[in-house]
């Protein structure tokens, strides 16, 4: 079966949507919860995303984010390959965890549209009756909505919340202002109709006819066997070899260089280290980039100067 273009570009932003295989559940218990968020932020680190809003549910999740890199493809192949393996590693499970691709509805980032799809990420608890009538929104623990009503020092560092603010006419991230979300929040909840969201649930993009038609004339000439396209953002292994570049520069080396030392180099390790912290490459290409040998030996080396040993 084709697969769906992926278009990528800087600035984007996607309502990112995936299920568990078999609609079986992603999050076991709260500790699960904790680790997808903890390695969502670690994401935002390596791809400098930013997160309009999120919301974990049993056996699905919810992510609006921006791609100011237009990464979003390598991004999400390091962000849900690392959630899958720690969860399979803490529950001594094997395979896959999520359900096929992952969607990604492109979001037009102004006339309403953005607040549109924040709104339906925030007020999934209610549909799907997590809450009581009576609990307010911010009862359920885990979804932005919470962290939208803290303060900047409080709050996660990759949520960003002025984009939906000021779709609310929020001047600003303040007391008042966040009192005031809490308002409109807890009003648009009692107004909620299955129907507002009709348009969200299926296509391809959420913005006005011309948002379309500008994203068609981007996809012109893209479309190839795998739908990969011409790409014109750095890719995630542009940016690793930008980094090794640097890293290379800094420190005077050539390939004759990288030759001559050991693969257990702790310079090269140092670089490797780099490389994971800020890329989403993998150790096979990590290892093949530093003439480190295999990719478990690469990994070992890190660990070491990581540990201390």
């Amino acid at each position: 079966m084709a697969r769906k273009l992926r278009v990528e570009y800087p600035g984007a932003i996607y309502h990112v949507m995936n299920r568990g295989d078999r609609r079986e559940p992603i999050f076991k218990d709260d500790q699960d919860r904790t680790q997808f968020i903890a390695t969502l932020g670690e994401a935002c680190e390596k791809t400098a995303w930013e997160v309009h809003a999120y919301c974990l549910m049993s056996n699905h999740f919810h992510l609006v984010l921006e791609t100011p890199l237009g990464n979003l493809v390598g991004g999400m192949k390091w962000f849900l390959g690392t959630y899958t393996s720690r969860f399979n590693r803490r529950h001594r499970l094997s395979g896959h965890l999520f359900s096929g691709r992952y969607k990604a509805p492109l979001v037009q980032g102004s006339d309403g549209y953005l607040r549109t799809v924040c709104d339906y990420v925030h007020l999934n608890p209610v549909r799907a009756k997590l809450l009581r009538p009576e609990e307010p929104l911010k009862a359920y623990a885990w979804s932005s909505y919470r962290q939208y009503l803290r303060g900047r020092k409080a709050r996660v560092s990759w949520l960003r919340v002025d984009r939906l603010f000021g779709e609310l006419g929020i001047p600003k991230d303040s007391v008042a202002g966040r009192r005031e979300f809490e308002k409109i929040m807890e009003a648009r909840r009692r107004l909620d109709d299955p129907e507002d969201w009709k348009t969200l649930r299926r296509g391809w993009c959420i913005g006005s006819e011309e948002f379309r038609r500008e994203l068609l004339e981007q996809m012109e000439g893209k479309m190839g066997r795998h739908h990969g396209g011409a790409e014109r953002q750095e890719s995630a292994e542009q940016r690793a070899r930008r980094v090794l570049a640097e890293e290379l520069k800094r420190r005077g080396w050539d390939t004759a260089e990288l030759k001559r030392r050991k693969k257990s180099d702790q310079a090269k390790a140092e670089i490797a280290r780099r490389l994971r912290q800020e890329t989403t490459a993998t150790w096979e290409w990590i290892a093949r980039g530093l003439l480190m040998g295999a990719s478990g030996y690469a990994t070992n080396c890190v660990r070491s100067i990581v540990s201390g040993a």
